[in-house]
């Protein structure tokens, strides 16, 4: 048997009566949403690789490419603002970084972003990298352009938009690097505070190292001939210099390059660099030992040779970034010693 429907109370009848007249008449339109208001300091524009960047509000979904542009962007605080990142091994990370590192989501098995479909549907709002190789068409990666069009857009550090412009690096744009994406995520006054100690930090190694005698450093990846080695131009040889030495390979044109055994055996260095990769040793990666003893092994007369000095640099500090600073201080405390033991 069914329920008898109870009787609407005329009260309550006569108030949705009302209600509804009411809203016939127009006498009660919706509210209007309000547009938000602009962010202070935005929009930015950002000139990078030739292109004009404009950002209305800061990135929150961002892709890094090789390592140091993810140090870089966690040594601004924007650890949060990074959805995906690609591969780096359990090794050579900055102090505090790994746990960090950790959870946020990988992209790809390699140093390198993802292929062009994988990279497209990450849906990002800046994609942060300190190489172009990761954009080449060809290699079927989405173009910085693609990327552009997608809503994407593309920072490289460094400057590093073209093998010739790879050669023109020099210390400053680091901290240029810094600035500008202070400026694109809203977060200047951190930037300004990292560039002011950053500096600090490069000026205390120069003072402590001038007017000392420059150590004689060969850079190298090893090779048992030819041998991969760090020229004249570029970033390795910019920290060499900073670090209060002079490497024994500077009138070589380029930055990574080749040079024969007979170039390296004359060169007499007094200590080695050698490039360290912590991801992809194996077979076809010879250790950081290994690779010294290569190079003690050709250049087996100089005073480098006999002492057995080398430091094994991580490739990553050979990369614009953050850590190029630094390595710069841990490279002036292997050449000069005496100079930090007060």
């Amino acid at each position: 048997m069914s329920r008898p429907l109870r009787p609407v109370p005329l009260r309550l009848l006569a108030l949705v009566t009302a209600a509804l007249t009411l809203a016939a008449c127009g006498q009660a339109p919706a509210p209007q949403p309000q547009a938000a208001a602009p962010r202070t300091g935005f929009p930015v524009t950002i000139e990078n690789c030739g292109r004009e960047l404009t950002f209305d509000q800061p990135p929150s979904k961002v892709v890094t490419g090789y390592h140091p542009s993810l140090e870089t962007l966690l040594a601004l605080g924007l650890g949060d603002r990074i959805a995906g990142r690609t591969f780096f091994g359990e090794s050579a990370f900055l102090p505090g970084q790994k746990e960090t590192y950790d959870k946020i989501p990988q992209i790809s098995e390699t140093i390198m972003l993802p292929q062009k479909e994988v990279m497209l549907a990450q849906g990002a709002d800046f994609v942060l990298d300190n190489a172009m190789a990761s954009f080449d068409a060809a290699g079927g990666y989405a173009s910085v352009e693609e990327l552009d069009a997608a809503g994407s857009p593309v920072y490289i550090l460094g400057g590093w938009c073209s093998p010739e412009e790879t050669l023109q690096y020099t210390l400053d744009k680091t901290f240029t690097d810094l600035q500008n994406l202070g400026k694109i995520f809203g977060v200047s006054d951190r930037a300004d505070k990292l560039v002011t100690e950053l500096q600090a930090q490069l000026a205390d190694v120069k003072k402590r190292v001038e007017g000392r005698t420059p150590v004689k450093v060969l850079a190298t990846d090893g090779g048992k001939g030819p041998v991969n080695a760090y020229g004249g131009s570029g970033i390795t040889n910019q920290m060499i210099t900073a670090a209060g030495g002079v490497n024994v390979l500077k009138d070589v044109k380029g930055d990574y390059t080749e040079v024969s055994v007979e170039q390296v055996s004359a060169a007499q260095p007094e200590a080695v660099l050698v490039s360290d990769y912590a991801t992809l040793r194996g077979e076809d990666m010879p250790s950081s030992p290994a690779k010294a003893e290569e190079a003690f092994a050709i250049a087996r007369n100089s005073p480098a040779a006999k002492d057995k000095r080398y430091l094994a640099l991580p490739v990553a500090a050979q990369h614009p970034g953050y850590r190029n600073i630094l390595a710069i201080t841990d490279i002036a405390k292997f050449l000069h010693p005496d100079a930090f033991a007060q």
